[in-house]
């Protein structure tokens, strides 16, 4: 098993990979197009909800969600084997989550030799979530958490303003179809570490979502 630091050193930097999407993306888009995004994420920054977000040390709220084949994922069978890594994704559709759940696969039998689990919750669809599941070659649960409500009671959910929602159905980013419903809600990309007690051992979760938390920093507190 390897040690912290070994394990850190192990890692590719995911903020790094996260920020040459973004560089290319400001070469490729025009900048009237790119300030419809950036208004959007200075807009939800601005509401606080990076504050109001469930912190380290509750209690997490129990779920039970369908993965990409229908099977019912309950939170209480999954901490019954160890810790649980919760990621908070808002869907496929986003090039910033895609990599960080292809991260994630890549780490995922290191996880799994420290006795932890991880799934990956987004308002998606089941179908969605498998076309995920094939594409991307996942080994964890991707589940389907219905209009964001199990997202919610960890305070992350917000409705996309109405000019974004313009602005993401002109890529082709149809929310309302990918989700199931009609109400435009997302999650704030986040990260969380839950103890077997079912207590908030880690969290993270960030208004801009071009910004992740290293899993290297999420797998240290399991060493805490």
């Amino acid at each position: 098993m390897l040690a912290k630091g070994e394990m850190e050193n192990d890692m590719t930097a995911l903020q790094d990979q996260l920020d040459e999407i973004t560089a290319r993306t400001r070469k490729l888009v025009q900048a009237e197009r790119l300030a419809i995004g950036e208004r959007a994420v200075e807009e939800l920054f601005a509401t606080g909800i990076e504050e109001r977000i469930l912190p380290v040390g509750a209690m997490a709220p129990e779920f039970a969600l369908n993965d990409s084949h229908g099977k019912l994922v309950r939170s209480r069978d999954l901490l019954a084997v160890g810790p649980l890594v919760l990621k908070f994704f808002r869907g496929r559709w986003c090039s910033y989550c895609v990599t960080e759940l292809e991260t994630w696969r890549d780490l995922y039998g290191q996880l799994r030799e420290r006795g932890a689990l991880l799934v990956a919750i987004s308002p998606e669809t089941q179908r969605q979530s498998d076309f995920a599941v094939q594409q991307h070659g996942l080994q964890f649960p991707l589940l389907h958490d219905p209009g964001a409500a199990v997202a919610e009671q960890f305070g992350l959910v917000y409705t996309v303003p109405e000019y974004h929602q313009k602005y993401l159905k002109s890529i082709l980013v149809n929310l309302p179809f990918l989700n199931g419903e009609a109400s435009w809600r997302l999650p704030i990309p986040a990260t969380y570490m839950l103890g077997r007690d079912g207590r908030v051992v880690f969290a993270e979760a960030h208004a801009d979502f071009r910004v992740r938390p290293e899993p290297a920093d999420v797998l240290a507190a399991l060493f805490a």
